[in-house]
């Protein structure tokens, strides 16, 4: 893949100084991945950790909200049963000054009818009691695993900010570097150093050949393609991988400060 001089910063530097650049600039960028690798998977876990306590803390609140109406159907259904009740000894007295049978078997009809009216409030009451019990031991473990939950995300926390303690400074100048290093570059390469690194395993845009062979794919270069690369005279690219190709010395000369 040969380039053409497409800006200012092209036309200043050689393809030599253009590898140099790109193996420069892949170094660096390398050298933050194993930054960001020695943080792992810490920041997601954080997040992941604060999403799931964030659930908990809204099921927790619902549950009690849940809890709140079911302690107020149970009073509504007592509150049932003493009306009834009330009822019942008014119907009872009322009995006593009947003109005749009929009204005698109606308040009858009333009387049973609210001994039912108790009977089924006693029954929700019941059911209303046991689905209560069951919400409470459910809050009661969601409340553990939401502490517990904080618990692991206060360490984690201190975990990850220990971590990015140490490698934050480090981080920041090698950010700088790349950009440092990407306005050298016209910006073509720029783009596709990009575009390969994204694709790339390992985010390896640029290698140099060892042993015969890419240093991204491991497939043999022939000897003649090991010479132009050795030449430093155009941008070559891996026919396998389509990674940048640069000689194994370029990899060995450190980056430029």
């Amino acid at each position: 893949m040969a380039t053409n001089n497409s800006n200012s910063n092209s036309k200043e530097m050689s393809v030599e100084e253009r590898l140099r650049a790109l193996y420069d600039l892949q170094t660096v960028a390398s050298s933050i991945d194993k930054i960001r690798t020695l943080r792992g998977e810490l920041p997601l876990e954080v997040q992941d950790l604060e999403d799931e306590i964030e659930g908990l803390g809204t099921r927790i609140s619902n549950l009690e909200g849940e809890s709140k109406k079911m302690n107020d159907a149970i009073l509504a259904k007592k509150n049932e049963i003493k009306e009834s009740q009330l009822l019942i000894k008014k119907y009872e007295a009322q009995q006593s000054n009947v003109r005749n049978n009929r009204e005698f078997d109606s308040l009858s009809k009333e009387i049973e009818f609210q001994k039912l009216e108790i009977e089924l409030c006693e029954k929700r009451i019941k059911e209303y009691t046991v689905e209560l019990k069951s919400k409470k031991e459910v809050v009661s473990s969601s409340k553990q695993l939401f502490e517990d939950r904080n618990a692991d995300l206060t360490a984690k926390k201190k975990e990850l900010d220990e971590i990015v303690g140490e490698t934050q400074i480090d981080e920041e100048r090698k950010e700088e570097k790349i950009k440092e290093i990407e306005a050298s570059i016209p910006e073509r390469l720029r783009v596709a150093f990009n575009r390969i690194r994204s694709n790339a395993r390992n985010g390896l845009a640029v290698v140099p050949v060892e042993r015969d062979a890419c240093g991204g794919c491991f497939n043999k270069i022939p000897p003649q393609r090991q010479l132009d690369i050795a030449s430093r005279k155009k941008i070559i690219v891996c026919e396998y991988c389509g990674r940048i190709l640069v000689d194994s010395a370029m990899g060995d000369e450190p980056v430029k400060e």
